[in-house]
């Protein structure tokens, strides 16, 4: 999965290419990004502000995903973050021969 399984029912911000925004509780979300949230409130881009009940974002449109701060301690980010430290202790990723 892309998101933690602990980011379904929190509140989630999802920013689109084109610059709208999404704020709502994380209903589903896919490996592509496609996302399902429902208690939206919709941000344009010239900053009108919609609700909406529930919403379905293709993944393919998705520029980033803000997360609550209460997932930063999530199993899945801790490994990431152990793989990261691992390949830097290994000497990967420096880009020098």
């Amino acid at each position: 999965h892309v998101f933690p399984l602990e980011a379904e029912t929190h509140v989630i911000t999802v920013e689109l290419r084109n610059g709208e925004a999404f704020r709502g509780t994380l209903l589903e979300a896919e490996d592509t990004f496609n996302v399902k949230l429902t208690d939206v409130t919709h941000t344009a881009r010239d900053g009108r502000v919609t609700r909406l009940e529930h919403v379905f974002l293709r993944g393919s449109q998705v520029r980033l995903v803000v997360l609550p701060e209460i997932l930063k301690n999530a199993p899945m980010f801790k490994h990431v973050q152990a793989q990261r430290a691992s390949a830097v202790k290994a000497g990967r990723g420096r880009g020098r021969g």
